[in-house]
């Protein structure tokens, strides 16, 4: 009979991949802000309003997507929409969450011309000023659920004043990593929480298949590219190896974007700049960038079909990591030592957010007493007001730009 119920509260628990589509498409048009704001989006919405995770359930996809290589947000929007509603689910997830940024940055792709510096706009400005509440009201309620002792907050701490001393991939990784070890030798095993397993129903197949399909991806792309002197595939590796083998997110792959494109004169470097400053003012993930890269290359294929070429290659080395891995990661968490370990992850994964709350989010729009105010402002929305993340950012866009041109 126990477990007949338990059977029915965990079918209760699957979504439809229409549900997933629907919720993801509606924060691909409105997470701005970038990778550690979109982490506040989804724990506003899966953990703190729709009840999909408990807190150390998202903390632990959030870890594990810190470790693999690609976006971090992005991953965790797949591997949300996975759990969610199986395989599917996670791409109706990315289609939703990448969609919207997609199609905005292509179009921007034709016109570019048309378009001037983005980076003075005061409505643009808003928008960050929005993300430091987003990232502040994360990191205040994670702390508060995984930090709850003296331990786990100094690791917390000590993981913050790492990733800012190290701004770099290795920097997020090493506090981790250490975060791990700490826990694993100081801090006690706790249960994983009540909610929903990270289960992803997948044979032990398809997982192994899926993680050699990217390492042959990986290796196979350049030979393939240089035994056949084709522009998509040439594309499709230079796209792929950058999706493979970034740590830390949108922002970190960008220098590895120019190099792969400027150089050879695939795409101008004041073409490359203004759709860097195109993909700061739309919402959604910032690997979305390389639809517009693909746009605007003089070499085709380019285009629409440039734009989804590129957008396909740096997408896919997620998913497969994600099918490969998710299927044992819901039996590895549930070990003693690993819930010891996780504990010192979960705590290092606040400090990181908490560095992330400073640099780049904080700097990069807190200028005036003026943005304070309205920081402080949405921030008080979102915590204790509870206001929707979506229209906090609306008002957060309109009310700094009717400041800036009521009072310049």
């Amino acid at each position: 009979m126990a477990a007949a119920v338990e059977a029915a509260e965990a079918e209760n628990r699957r979504g439809t991949p229409f549900e997933v589509l629907r919720i993801f498409l509606r924060l691909g048009l409105t997470s701005f802000g970038g990778p550690v704001a979109h982490l506040g989006y989804y724990r506003s919405e899966f953990v703190a309003r729709r009840k999909w995770l408990d807190e150390a359930a998202f903390a632990d996809i959030v870890a594990l997507c810190q470790f693999l290589p690609g976006p971090a947000s992005s991953q965790t929007a797949i591997s949300i929409g996975m759990l969610r509603a199986g395989l599917s689910g996670g791409l109706a997830a990315w289609l939703g969450f990448t969609m919207p940024s997609a199609l905005a940055l292509i179009a921007f792709g034709y016109g570019v011309t048309w378009f001037g510096d983005l980076s003075h706009a005061a409505w643009l400005h808003g928008l960050k000023i929005v993300a430091v509440a987003v990232v502040a009201n994360a990191v205040w309620g994670m702390a508060r659920n995984l930090c709850p002792d003296k331990e786990r907050a100094t690791v917390a701490i000590a993981a913050a004043i790492l990733a800012t001393a190290l701004p770099s991939a290795a920097g997020q990784v090493g506090a981790i990593v250490a975060g791990g070890l700490i826990g694993w030798a100081w801090i006690k095993a706790t249960p994983r929480g009540t909610g929903p397993p990270l289960a992803v129903h997948a044979s032990r197949v398809l997982a192994f298949g899926s993680l050699a399909l990217f390492f042959v991806l990986l290796a196979g792309l350049p030979l393939l590219r240089a035994a056949v002197p084709n522009q998509a595939i040439a594309e499709f590796d230079s796209f792929y190896r950058s999706g493979a083998l970034v740590f830390g997110g949108g922002h970190v792959v960008l220098p590895l974007l120019q190099a792969e494109v400027v150089p050879p004169g695939w795409v101008s470097n004041d073409a490359f700049l203004a759709g860097y400053g195109a993909a700061q003012a739309v919402p959604g993930p910032l690997f979305t960038f390389a639809a517009y890269l693909g746009t605007v290359m003089g070499p085709a294929p380019n285009g629409w079909l440039g734009g989804l070429i590129c957008l396909v290659a740096i997408f896919l080395p997620s998913p497969l990591l994600l099918v490969g891995v998710l299927p044992f990661w819901d039996s590895l968490r549930q070990r003693g030592a690993v819930q010891a370990a996780l504990n010192g992850v979960n705590a290092a994964v606040v400090g990181l957010l908490l560095a992330a709350l400073y640099n780049p989010v904080w700097i990069s729009a807190i200028f005036t007493p003026r943005d304070f105010a309205i920081g402080i402002t949405a921030f008080l929305a979102l915590a204790l007001w509870a206001v929707p993340p979506w229209l906090v950012v609306i008002l957060g866009a309109l009310g700094t730009a009717l400041l800036a041109s009521t009072f310049g």
